[in-house]
């Protein structure tokens, strides 16, 4: 009833075509990609509707939000642990990170200015730009990351919160390891109880649920403590610095100044949250590239102040492992500044987990709509306007596993996600950029020039790669330089093969090139990961295939969230 009318007639042999195999049907899916509306349809919708989120994010919460998310505890040990190892100059390698983590934040801004102002970031940009099922692993990869590092953080957190109660003589000694400091440890330590973390996460949950101007308010407070205490930090201890500490400045080499500057890439990693933050963005076009490259930069500047403080106190060689920056207070007689440290530890700690659980939300809404998980995920709180059951759920993941696992373990497979979701961001800002008619054309070579474009990115990878391997197991410098030379030969290829179109609006300059150091370095920061991550990537993506074969190539729809249509805040919020 209601379909086409049968005929009555068989059908003709010659007319009838085959049902589409399994394979068929699974490339047909994997490979579609969404179509990148044109720039006026990016914010023109502004009714109200029951599935979306709320715009009230401004401009200072999103680079709050991108601070929040980048500077935790690791401001008072990273620094201090590399600097030991590498002296003075571990302010050059924290330049240098630095550097290459704003060429990947300005490939973040043009695609967070260019896209419509929803919810998916790097899931989203590469949904568009390459394909369904690279968008799925780019999700699945980016998700263990967030959801390990929630509970990494998580028990960080609750370790801190107890060395604070400690310095009142009530708790001194008297609260027992299963509540906070580590865990109590079974069956040969694979089990680590700890009581504190998942009831951290479970208040952080109720906070972000209870909507985005709550969730954002405990950021900006607890982030503006934490970078208020930093800058306390910095002037103290600039009136304690002895500049013969200085010299020499680089006593382990250049080498060791690149290698601590692969090392601390990771405490730049963060402002990647800003992205996932447009759809509750107030201008999105216009804040989300200034947030993302706002709260870098403020991140850069803060971090070499502290290098240069704690080099400058006392000699790198006298800088302890587990809490370098607060000993080295302690040692010149400022042991309220070590207390400081610690309240701003619980504060950076506190914003990184709240940020973090913000995002991963987020995502997951962006897939419930795609259908690519289970719809419950895109259920938006009708009047909170939070995406309630993907919170709740990610809160519960992050709760188990800090709550029952030694997170120190996971820790290996750690940062992998967050690479390859930049270096195929890069690729996405390369793809886009690429004149329609010009990538796409069939010419009588034997490739097309998208795919050659495609080709040369992937080239550019492999290289990083390679010359990853070289340097960290040392071999000769040729081979490097081989690795280098053959990814110079396709960046020129994508230079000057390719057709490209201005951004309309904020543009990553010198595209492709920058993109291509980007991709680079992210790869060649791939290859100084431990083998065990390496084996995680491999495992997660077969597993992420089949999780696609057997549910997601079904159910997903690209479009669907065309749909919806976004609520701005009441006008009273919006003054």
């Amino acid at each position: 009833m209601g379909g086409h009318r049968k005929s009555s007639a068989p059908p003709s042999p010659l007319s009838a075509s085959p049902p589409p195999s399994r394979l068929s049907r699974f490339w047909s899916s994997a490979t579609r990609a969404r179509a990148l509306p044109p720039p006026s349809d990016s914010s023109a919708v502004r009714t109200l509707s029951a599935d979306a989120l709320v715009r009230r994010l401004g401009l200072l919460d999103l680079v709050l939000l991108g601070i929040g998310a980048s500077v935790g505890a690791g401001i008072f040990v990273v620094t201090g642990t590399v600097a030991r190892d590498v002296g003075p100059g571990v302010t050059i390698s924290f330049v240098l990170a630095g550097a290459s983590c704003v060429l990947n934040a300005l490939c973040y801004a043009e695609l967070a200015s260019r896209f419509p102002a929803v919810s998916g970031g790097a899931y989203l940009y590469t949904y568009t730009a390459f394909n369904e099922l690279t968008a799925f692993l780019v999700f699945a990869q980016l998700m263990l990351d967030y959801h390990i590092g929630a509970a990494s953080i998580a028990r960080s957190l609750a370790s801190y919160t107890v060395t604070l109660l400690e310095l009142f003589p009530f708790f001194k000694d008297n609260v027992p390891s299963w509540i906070g400091h580590g865990g109590e440890e079974f069956l040969g330590g694979n089990l680590s109880i700890n009581m504190l973390a998942p009831i951290i996460l479970a208040v952080l949950t109720v906070i972000l649920s209870q909507g985005v101007k709550e969730s954002s308010a405990l950021n900006s407070i607890m982030t503006a403590t934490k970078v208020i205490i930093v800058i306390i930090v910095i002037f103290a201890g600039s009136f304690e610095v002895d500049i013969s500490n200085w010299s020499p400045f680089a006593p382990n080499g250049t080498k060791a100044i690149l290698t601590g500057a692969t090392v601390v890439f990771f405490a730049y990693v963060g402002f990647d949250a800003v992205a996932n933050s447009a759809e509750e963005s107030k201008e999105p076009q216009r804040d989300l590239p200034l947030g993302i490259l706002g709260s870098l930069l403020v991140c850069v500047l803060l971090y070499i102040g502290v290098c240069l403080v704690i080099t400058g106190m006392v000699s790198y060689e006298s800088l302890g492992e587990e809490a370098p920056l607060a000993e080295a207070f302690t040692s010149k007689g400022m042991k309220y500044v070590s207390v400081l440290i610690s309240i701003g530890a619980v504060a950076g700690l506190t914003t990184t987990l709240l940020v973090g659980l913000y995002v991963q939300s987020r995502l997951y809404l962006a897939l419930g709509r795609h259908g690519l998980l289970p719809g419950v995920f895109a259920k938006v709180h009708p009047s909170r306007h939070t995406p309630i059951h993907a919170q709740v759920w990610v809160g519960v993941v992050a709760s188990i596993l800090a709550g029952l696992f030694n997170v120190r373990v996971l820790s290996h497979i750690l940062s992998v996600g967050s690479l390859t979701g930049y270096s195929v961001v890069s690729a996405c800002v390369v793809v886009l950029r690429w004149n329609d008619k010009s990538a796409n054309e069939n010419s009588s070579r034997w490739i097309s020039s998208w795919q050659e474009g495609v080709l040369s990115l992937f080239i550019v990878a492999c290289s990083g790669f390679v010359a990853g391997l070289c340097y960290r197991v040392n071999a000769p410098l040729v081979f490097s330089l081989a690795a280098v030379i053959i990814a110079l030969v396709a960046s020129v290829a994508l230079q000057y093969r390719q057709v490209y179109m201005r951004a309309v609006s904020f543009s990553c300059p010198w595209v492709p090139i920058v993109p291509a150091i980007c991709i680079f370095f992210n790869i060649f920061l791939f290859a100084q990961l431990h083998y065990e991550a390496w084996v995680r990537f491999i495992i997660l993506s077969i597993i992420t295939v089949g999780v696609y074969a057997f549910y997601g190539q079904y159910h997903a729809d690209p479009y669907a969230d065309e749909t919806i249509v976004y609520r701005r805040a009441p006008q009273e919020e919006v003054q």
